[in-house]
């Protein structure tokens, strides 16, 4: 009975997306995105084809299972790889990547579109990232003889499959569950699911290789210039409320923000912050190329380098001395493991309950919270006068991280033999 209602949600939920259409551009994407679906399916997947199917909600679960797609993709050539998103952010971001030969959105989860998207794709193999459940695809692959496997999952009490209100659908029907921690697979255990196995997450190794592959920034050495450096990486508003204030009064250290948002209002709330700063914007100091468009001497005496564009923060991480991760006031903090892996402490808001590496990180002297100006300004004002205490943290962050690597191997081995 709960399966129906679920059913009946899921229906009501596309009919309301489609009207939300006209007035959401997000939802608009989305829908569009959709409906292409089952026509790139039905181009790209020959009835003889092997298909591995990936399924991350958004960029995040992609990143974290990135590794194991590349694996799959330089070892088993007989498998075509499926790639698909339910969010915008991931799809529009990822929607050219080479490692899958199809990347396509994942379609509401009704039963009608389960099952045409299963009998068109027809995988052999169903991987499922982090928390990606959805009843009626997952069902329905394992109806069709498609092996369904859970990687980097991690389960809490008070998740809706464990309520009393809900239900454990879909969670009978994954072959395995490849969980983050202890506490996932006891809980599973209790409700009949003895089919797990902790390996870790997956997004330690892949952070280990970012840090490998990462870019030199001269531009980012120069503004540097061997000074003890605060890192701001995908602040939002609240936090920049806190640590701007700060830094406008210790002009000893140089800061290097990269907000979450990059939009012409908030950068020029930015500059009227930081007023009284020499502050230099990224898309200012560098060419279309990516080239140094400034004298040296301009890099060296900024105070304040904004990082106005994407796809620099997980090499300028590399630069800094501290790190405040964004996202602790609001929607939840946000990639943690890609300062840490840098061997650097990182500082973070109070919304932090529901992040594990976060959790750990705390547990072993790698990360730290604050919850206001006050705390912030404790914390940090006693890194600043204790320098031995940054070495210290930043040592445990990195052992950290390379103590917990490994995660994606296992899964390879365990799925792929």
């Amino acid at each position: 009975m709960k399966r129906f209602f679920y059913s009946i949600g899921m229906y009501l939920f596309s009919l309301g997306a489609l009207f939300m259409t006209p007035f959401v551009k997000k939802m608009r994407h989305q829908v569009k995105g959709q409906a292409q679906t089952y026509l790139k399916l039905h181009k790209a997947i020959r009835p003889d084809d092997r298909v591995v199917w990936f399924h991350a909600a958004s960029l995040g679960e992609f990143e974290q299972g990135r590794l194991l797609m590349e694996l799959v993709r330089r070892h088993l050539p007989e498998y075509k790889i499926l790639l698909t998103f339910f969010s915008p952010s991931g799809y529009d971001v990822r929607r050219d990547y080479e490692g899958a030969d199809i990347v396509c959105y994942l379609p509401f989860d009704t039963p009608e579109n389960a099952l045409t998207f299963i009998k068109l794709a027809h995988p052999e193999i169903a991987i499922l990232i982090k928390y990606e459940f959805w009843t009626n695809f997952v069902r329905t692959a394992h109806k069709h003889g498609t092996k369904v496997y859970s990687v980097s999952s991690i389960f809490r009490p008070d998740q809706h499959f464990f309520s009393w209100w809900g239900t454990l659908d879909p969670l009978p029907y994954i072959d395995h569950f490849f969980v983050q921690n202890q506490q996932s697979k006891d809980l599973l255990a209790q409700h009949g699911l003895t089919n797990a196995t902790i390996v870790g997450d997956t997004r330690f190794d892949r952070v280990i290789k970012i840090k490998q592959r990462s870019a030199n920034l001269p531009i980012v050495e120069k503004f540097v210039d061997s000074k003890p450096t605060f890192i701001a990486g995908s602040s939002w508003q609240p936090d920049e409320q806190i640590f701007i204030p700060y830094f406008n009064h210790h002009r000893d250290w140089k800061l290097i923000i990269a907000p979450h948002k990059i939009t012409g209002h908030h950068l020029a709330e930015l500059r009227e912050w930081l007023s009284d700063r020499r502050t230099i914007f990224y898309s200012e100091v560098t060419t279309e190329n990516g080239q140094q468009a400034v004298d040296d001497n301009v890099l060296r005496e900024a105070e304040v380098l904004i990082v106005d564009c994407f796809g620099k923060l997980s090499s300028i991480y590399r630069y800094g001395n501290l790190a405040l991760i964004g996202g602790g006031f609001g929607v939840g903090i946000h990639n943690v493991p890609e300062a840490a892996v840098y061997g650097i402490p990182t500082i973070f808001g109070p919304n932090n309950r529901k992040f594990q590496e976060a959790q750990a990180l705390l547990q072993c002297g790698g990360s730290f919270e604050f919850s206001d100006a006050d705390t912030f300004a404790n914390l940090v004002d006693k890194f600043i006068s204790q320098p031995d205490t940054i070495t210290t943290a930043g040592k445990a962050a990195s052992q950290y991280i390379y103590g917990n690597a490994g995660a994606v191997d296992k899964c390879y081995k365990a799925i792929f033999g």
